[in-house]
């Protein structure tokens, strides 16, 4: 079997920079955020999500021209190695007709990547005895990209709605349902509110109630509870 190369394709100018010598490993980087509620009497804070943080690519590039052609210097063996890294981190440069780098499209073998070069570490290893660099390690981080349009095609997601069910206990009232839920048991209205309830002390035992999301505003007054 023939071995694949990868490739970093620009998608604006369709131009393919195969890789010199495929890496010999690279790795794939996820994180969410999540925003956190301090309150009082709890042992560590209520974790929301916020946001899915980017993706990140990072590996490291062989480009050498010491080793490519060996013999004499007419056959090209010992050139600069510099204008091969420049093809590298010249896609970090800006795109005149779309004022930003361009989006690249990493893909080797099964594996492919949209995105765009955010940082090129260069660090040249081998010199002719002039002091020409003729062999370059280059590190590389390519972040994920994504735009609505993107973002829209991939997944259709329906609005986020963080209200859960609650079923009531034997001497359970609002206002300590909503200090255990809330922190706060003076925010029992946002609960009596969203379920119709007009009589806080006719509850009964097994009664389930939605517990709204915080900030909650009252419909019909325009309150905000939070």
């Amino acid at each position: 079997m023939a071995l694949e190369k990868a490739v970093i394709t620009n998608t604006n100018t369709g131009i393919r920079i195969p890789v010199q010598f495929n890496p010999e490993e690279y790795s794939v980087n996820r994180d969410n955020n999540f925003a956190q509620a301090s309150v009082p009497g709890l042992s560590a804070p209520l974790l929301q999500f916020a946001h899915g943080n980017m993706q990140t690519l990072e590996l490291e590039l062989l480009l050498d021209t010491y080793e490519a052609h060996r013999g004499p210097p007419a056959n090209g063996a010992g050139a600069d190695v510099r204008p091969l890294v420049r093809k590298v981190t010249g896609l970090m440069d800006i795109d005149p007709t779309t004022h930003a780098p361009p989006i690249l499209l990493f893909t080797w073998g099964s594996f492919s990547f949209t995105c765009v070069l955010a940082r090129a570490s260069q660090r040249f290893i081998m010199f002719r005895p002039d002091g020409i660099p003729v062999r370059a390690r280059v590190t590389v981080t390519f972040n994920e990209f994504k735009n609505a349009e993107l973002e829209a095609k991939e997944v259709k997601r329906e609005t986020a709605d963080y209200s859960k069910w609650h079923e009531l206990g034997q001497g359970e009232t609002l206002s300590n349902l909503s200090g255990r839920t809330f922190g706060n048991p003076a925010l029992w209205r946002a609960i009596a509110i969203r379920n119709g309830i007009d009589d806080p002390l006719a509850l009964v035992p097994g009664q389930k109630l939605m517990i709204p999301q915080l900030p909650f505003e009252d419909p019909e007054s325009g309150e905000v509870m939070r």
